[in-house]
């Protein structure tokens, strides 16, 4: 048996959960649904939590679609050591196109709480703070690393109100209907595995506007093969630069939008 054969028999599956996965990041911050906590198909050990503390890494595994992905000791994540002279200037003429640095490279993309988040050499996270992924670059491409990186947190750790209230531009009536549903037991303090294994990296990502107080991005997240044609969904997240560090904007009906596409032609690979 070849190692991808698990994985041709998950195309189904993984082409219907991932969609829903990349929906509810958007879905999350907004009216509060997530992936049912009663649903017996579901069930099964949680995703790692907690932790938090450790150094370096533990041995990499591989994620459904076949992908080194590195496990810090720290749940939380391990930040890299930055290089502030390779992040971009509005001057360079691939300021809204180029990748952050050493995503490719080793311990670019970690399991965090269960889920794939990228980690720079040269944008950002910086530090972690209170468990949070904190510290990202005033450029798009620090947009793009905190857009994944805090929805990608939030829709594996729901409950997590810390990182709600301090990485999401919340007003007191979001706030005030979170902790409604927190107290409703509404939101899970951690997805399990089944649901988090499919929080995959994102393929590739565009920048479609930005300016120093607001970028929006899209990420491009692989999903099912339809009439022989791989498709990605793109998802649309809007990030607002607040305080010194970037925080996604909660979904509207105005900036909510997920769509397939059939080719990352114009889109930046990580």
């Amino acid at each position: 048996m070849s190692d991808k054969e698990p994985y041709a028999g998950d195309r189904v599956s993984f082409g219907v959960v991932a969609s829903a996965a990349v929906l509810a990041l958007i879905v999350i911050v907004g009216i509060f649904v997530f992936v049912g906590r009663d649903d017996d198909s579901l069930e099964g050990p949680p995703a790692a939590a907690g932790g938090s503390g450790g150094v370096g890494f533990a041995s990499p595994e591989v994620d459904i679609l076949g992908r080194r992905v590195d496990i810090p000791n720290n749940a939380a994540g391990q930040p890299l050591p930055q290089e502030p002279s390779r992040q971009r200037k509005p001057a360079d003429s691939d300021w809204l196109t180029a990748a952050p640095e050493g995503t490719t490279a080793q311990y670019g993309w970690q399991r965090v709480y269960g889920a794939s988040v990228p980690f720079s050499t040269s944008d950002g996270p910086t530090r972690i703070e209170d468990d949070l992924a904190v510290g990202y670059s005033h450029t798009p491409q620090g947009a793009v690393l905190a857009a994944a990186q805090i929805t990608y947190r939030l829709n594996a750790r729901p409950a997590d109100r810390d990182l709600y209230v301090r990485q999401v531009r919340v007003s007191a009536q979001q706030i005030a209907a979170y902790d409604k549903a927190l107290a409703d037991d509404r939101l899970p303090e951690q997805q399990p595995e089944k649901v988090t294994r499919y929080f995959v990296a994102s393929d590739a990502f565009k920048v479609d506007d930005y300016a120093d107080d607001l970028a929006i991005v899209r990420l491009a997240t692989r999903g099912p093969v339809v009439d022989g044609k791989q498709l990605w969904a793109a998802t649309r997240l809007v990030m607002v630069w607040d305080s010194g560090d970037w925080r996604l904007k909660p979904a509207t009906t105005n900036n909510a939008q997920t769509a397939y596409i059939e080719s990352l032609q114009g889109w930046t690979k990580w």
